[in-house]
Formats: structure tokens, sequence, C-alpha cells
């Protein structure tokens, strides 16, 4: 005759499995979590592609001339062709080191055959013919170049992003409205990372 299972024989079993459930939903908690925080801004990021500048070298510092330091030029900006499907190029450039992320420039419904930006031409009014530049942080439509505090550098992400259409929007457009125009039409990205400090005296 089999010997019932008491209440007594059951608990030790159960409160070995409770702490190993609890462990465990907290490490799938804690992965989704971190899924979601690594989510690009606008949706599946798709493809990367390369951008280069000669105006400064990735990771590498950002000459006072494309500052609020110096002449505050915008820097000159190459990028690969364009992948197919892509409607039009945009670019923003934010500096993440602030205490709330600064949008320095925006542009937008560049052609997609554009492969190129000289330098100076936000200023200079050499934008590509049909595109379009957003407000700023500053409050001023076009590029701003990097003003950070006196003290420890700050990075500047200029990234260009190739988009499956054009986005619907006029001229002076906040940083807001570029993302949520931009959510789920990203078809490449590629990124190129500046440095500035201004040194106290």
């Amino acid at each position: 005759m089999k010997p019932e299972v008491s209440k007594i024989d059951r608990g030790p079993s159960l409160k070995r499995v409770y702490p190993f459930a609890i462990v465990l939903f907290s490490c799938v908690l804690v992965s989704v979590l971190c899924w979601q925080r690594s989510e690009p801004v606008h949706g599946k990021a798709g493809a990367s592609f390369w951008v280069h500048s000669s105006s400064f070298s990735n990771g590498k510092s950002i000459p006072g001339r494309y500052t609020c330091d110096g002449a505050n030029l915008s820097p000159q900006l190459r990028w690969q062709p364009a992948p197919a499907g892509t409607k039009s190029l945009a670019i923003v450039m934010e500096d993440p080191d602030a205490p709330i992320d600064f949008t320095h420039w925006l542009v937008y419904n560049i052609p997609p055959g554009v492969r190129e930006l000289g330098e100076g031409a936000s200023q200079q009014g050499a934008m590509p013919q049909g595109s379009v530049e957003g407000r700023n942080d500053f409050g001023r439509p076009g590029y701003g170049g990097p003003c950070p505090p006196r003290g420890n550098p700050h990075h500047y992400l200029l990234r260009v992003y190739a988009l499956d259409i054009r986005l619907d929007l006029s001229a002076g457009a906040t940083r807001k409205q570029v993302d949520a125009a931009m959510s789920g039409h990203v078809v490449a990205q590629g990124q190129i990372v500046g440095a500035y400090q201004r040194m106290t005296p």
C-alpha cells in the first residue's frame, strides 16, 4: 500500500520551487526591459551604411570652426548610396551628454540621390534642392554648432537616415515632429561621432 503524501511532505518541495520560479521570472522581466530600451527610437532601423566627414574624424574632436566658438559652419558630410526603396534622407545631430538630449541640426526630405553636403551648406544656402531644415534647440532653423558648458567634453552624434517616405513637414519642424514622422520608416542609417570641449580660462 502506497503511503499518502502529506502536506508536510510537499512543503519542502514547494519551498524549493518558489524561489527558483521568482528568479526565473525576474530574469525574463529584465531581459524584456533591456530589449525594449535597446529598440531604436524610430522602430526597426534596417541596414546600416557608412557616413564620413572631411571636417572631423569619427570619434575625434570637432574643430572650433564648426562650433559656437568659431565660424559655426555645418560640417562636410558624405555617405554611401541610399538603399533601394529610399524616398528621402534625413539628418539629425544631437548632444546626448546634455541634461536633456539637445538637437543641433535637423534636415529632412533630402533627395535620395544626394550623397554629400559641403562645408557650411546650412549657412550658405547650399542645401540640396528640395531639402528642408527643421528648428534646432537653439530655437532657430538650420545648423547650430556645439556649444557646451565649459568643462567636460560633450559628444555629438550626427546620424543620416534613409527613409521610405518623404516627410509631410514644413520648414522649421521640431525634433519631436521629425521623430514622429520618421517612426517606422527608416530603411537604413549611419552615423559619425565627434567631441568638443570648451576649456576653462
